[in-house]
């Protein structure tokens, strides 16, 4: 397993509904910001993995609730590389409110073929990143 990565979040306003925490589609737009910025801080910016000819589609999610994200409550995301296939990964979140866990979720990744979207092996520089 990688040492985590952790990212800032912001909570938006607009993002919290009437229960008065984060509604729950916003988990995977958080989700997949924290994923680009975990590529980018290990070498691999998203950018130079569609240039490549590469690209991922996320096939499974699990998102599991303890409490919720609030707003302008300090937040984070951390993220941890958790399985590297030939053609898939897996990555842990961990989402904190005032550095507290609140929601855990796991995605697996397909990597695919911006030309055609077929499923590819990862590429050396991708697989890099995630090791």
């Amino acid at each position: 397993m990688t040492p985590e990565f952790v990212h800032p979040i912001s909570v938006r306003y607009l993002e919290v509904d009437m229960q008065g925490v984060v509604f729950n589609m916003w988990y995977l737009a958080y989700v997949d910001d924290a994923m680009t910025a975990y590529l980018a801080a290990r070498g691999m910016p998203y950018d130079e993995l569609i240039g490549s000819g590469h690209d991922v589609q996320v096939v499974h999610a699990e998102l599991d609730w303890r409490s919720g994200l609030r707003w302008a409550t300090p937040a984070a995301v951390a993220v941890r590389s958790a399985a590297i296939g030939q053609t898939s990964f897996r990555l842990g979140f961990e989402f904190r409110r005032d550095g507290e866990p609140a929601v855990t979720a796991e995605l697996v990744y397909v990597c695919i073929s911006t030309e055609d979207g077929g499923k590819r092996p990862l590429p050396a520089a991708l697989r890099a990143a995630l090791a």
